[in-house]
C-alpha cells in the first residue's frame, strides 16, 4: 500500500519545500552518498543490517530474510519514533523514502499513516530523484546567462564571487559546493569532499534556484575540482561564456595565497607531501628545493617560484584554450586584493559587464 497520492518524482520535487521533513529510511552509507535536499536519516536497517538480511535471503531463502528484517525494521523505527521522531505534533507532514520507495520506506510510512501523520512515501524512491537529477542538470543549465570569472591562482576569483553573492547577485561556487580549493594543494584540512553524486545533488538544488534572465557567475574551473568532476553539461556552457579577467600583481598574488593557505605554512610536512604530487612535472631537484624553502619558513619564495613555475603557465595555456571568448574578455586590474578593492571590482562588474 502507498501513502498517499503523489506518485510521480516531479510532482514531489515542486512541493519539497511544503513536507515538514524529509526522511530518508535507507543506510548510513547510502545516505552520506547521497540524499534528497534537506533529508534527514532515519535508517530502518543499518549497514550490518542490510547485510545479514541480504545474506540470508541469498543463503536460505526469503522467507527467513524477510522475517529477520520485519523484526529488525519494527524494532529500528520504534526507536526513532521514542528519539528523532518524538516531539512531532499532529499536521506533521513527513515524506518518506528509500532505494526504490518499496519495503523499507512502506514500512515506515505504513506505522507513522497508523499513528495519524499524512505522511506520504515517494514512488520510485531514491532512485527516481537520482534519474531526474541526472536528466535536470543537463536541462538547468540551458539559457543561463554565465559570466565567468578568470585569473590566475591568487588572483582572488573565490572572494570576488562571495563579493558579488553578498550584493545579491546569482553565483555559482564550484569549489565552495565541491569544499576544495581546485588546485594540487587546494584540499581544506577541515572539510572532506562530497561523493560525486551528492556534489551533484548540490549542483542541482543551485541550479533550481536561477532566474534565467538575470546573469550567474561562476569561476573559471577545470573538469575537476579536486576529486570531484564539474557535469559535462555545465563546463560546455560556461566556456562559451563571457569571460571577465582578474590581473593583481604577482607580488599580491603571493600575500594573498599566504593568507589563504595558512595551513600549508604552519604544517610543511603537510605540504610538501602535496609537491610530491608534482615530481613528474619538475623533477626531483626543483620538489626537493621547494621542499627545503618550505621547512626553512621560505614562504614567499617557494610560493612564488610555484605561480611562475607552476601555476601560471599551466593557466596561460588552459584558459586561452578551453575559455572561447578569454581574448575578448572585460579586465579588472586589481592594485591590490583588499576586501574593499574587491567589494569595488564587484560593483564594477555587476554594472559594467
Amino acid at each position: 500500500m502507498k501513502y498517499p497520492a503523489i506518485s510521480t518524482i516531479d510532482q514531489v520535487i515542486s512541493e519539497l519545500a511544503h513536507f515538514d521533513t524529509i526522511i530518508d529510511v535507507r543506510s548510513p552509507s547510502e545516505y552520506a552518498e547521497d540524499h534528497l535536499p534537506g533529508a534527514i536519516n532515519c535508517p530502518v536497517l543499518n549497514d550490518e543490517e542490510r547485510v545479514r538480511v541480504g545474506t540470508l535471503y541469498k543463503q536460505v531463502g526469503s522467507f527467513e530474510a524477510k522475517r529477520l528484517g520485519a523484526g529488525l525494521v519494527a524494532m529500528n523505527i520504534s526507536k526513532h519514533l521514542a528519539t528523532t521522531l518524538a516531539q512531532q505534533p499532529r499536521q506533521w507532514r513527513p515524506l518518506i523514502y528509500c532505494w526504490r520507495g518499496g519495503n523499507r520506506s512502506g514500512s515506515m510510512a505504513h506505522i507513522l499513516a497508523k499513528i495519524g501523520w499524512p505522511v506520504t512515501q515517494l514512488d520510485g524512491g531514491y532512485k527516481a530523484y537520482r534519474n531526474l537529477v541526472n536528466q535536470q542538470l543537463t536541462e538547468l543549465v540551458d539559457g543561463i546567462q554565465w559570466r565567468v570569472l578568470c585569473g590566475p591562482t591568487g588572483s582572488g576569483k573565490s572572494r570576488l564571487l562571495n563579493c558579488l553573492e553578498q550584493m545579491g547577485e546569482q553565483v555559482l561556487d564550484l569549489e565552495g559546493l565541491a569544499c576544495h580549493k581546485g588546485s594540487v594543494l587546494g584540499d581544506i584540512p577541515s572539510q572532506k569532499q562530497p561523493s560525486q553524486k551528492y556534489f551533484e545533488t548540490l549542483l542541482w538544488e543551485k541550479l533550481r534556484t536561477f532566474d534565467k534572465t538575470k546573469k550567474v557567475y561562476v569561476e573559471a574551473e577545470s573538469k575537476k575540482v579536486g576529486n570531484l568532476r564539474v557535469p559535462e553539461s555545465i563546463m560546455t556552457n560556461i566556456r562559451k561564456a563571457a569571460c571577465i579577467s582578474l590581473e593583481p600583481s604577482i607580488e599580491y598574488r603571493v600575500q594573498f595565497l599566504m593568507e589563504d593557505y595558512p595551513h600549508f605554512i604552519q604544517q610543511p610536512e603537510k605540504l610538501n607531501q602535496q609537491l610530491d604530487y608534482l615530481t613528474h612535472l619538475h623533477g626531483k631537484e626543483k620538489i626537493q628545493q621547494w621542499k627545503e624553502w618550505a621547512h626553512a619558513g621560505t614562504i614567499e619564495k617557494l610560493v612564488t617560484d610555484l605561480l611562475q613555475l607552476h601555476y601560471d603557465p599551466g593557466y596561460n595555456k588552459s584558459i586561452r584554450r578551453n575559455f572561447i571568448q578569454f581574448p575578448h574578455a572585460t579586465c579588472i586590474n586589481l592594485a591590490r586584493l583588499t576586501e574593499e578593492n574587491l567589494q569595488q571590482a564587484a560593483d564594477f562588474i555587476r554594472k559594467n559587464t
